[in-house]
């Protein structure tokens, strides 16, 4: 089935220049990380590793960042196709490089959830659009050597 070229126009500013301030909360390892708008995200380590337990650790915003860049797409996407999304829900999962002092990502799997009235073949065309194309974070883990695979769930059936 051929498919037209999907362009996507996000109205983002993501080839703007971007700043986040730290600012450390506590006398170990958490921090609130601000961006310019004043929206924060509490990071922290585990009590492993000498944190509280009481953030986001560094390496799981990447695996948050890589779920809700997609899902814009995705949404963008259905939208454009007159899809009707009435639930949408993403888990993504992770195992690193073992044994190293850096653990980049080896392997990153990500499930998505929609349901609503949407065209299987759509739905399946607009996520590997944006695991593929679109989604610069996807394309920033790629670049560092991880593999990134994904299941679908739509209307609670598998559909790939």
């Amino acid at each position: 089935m051929a498919h037209a070229n999907i362009a996507i126009s996000k109205k983002i500013t993501s080839n703007k220049k971007m700043k986040i301030i730290l600012q450390r909360t506590d006398d170990a390892f958490q921090f609130e990380a601000k961006n310019e708008e004043g929206y924060a995200v509490n990071f922290d380590l585990n009590q492993d590793d000498g944190g509280n337990g009481r953030g986001i650790r560094p390496m799981q915003s990447l695996l948050m960042a890589l779920g809700m860049c997609s899902a814009v797409d995705i949404v963008i996407i259905l939208k454009k196709q007159k899809q009707k999304i009435v639930d949408f829900k993403i888990e993504v999962s992770g195992e690193r490089e073992k044994g190293g002092i850096i653990s980049l990502w080896k392997d990153v799997h990500v499930i998505y959830y929609l349901s609503g009235n949407i065209d299987i073949d759509k739905a399946k065309r607009s996520i590997s659009l944006s695991l593929e194309k679109y989604c610069s974070v996807a394309a920033t883990l790629r670049l560092a050597g991880a593999k990134i695979t994904y299941a679908i769930h739509l209307n609670g059936l598998i559909v790939n």
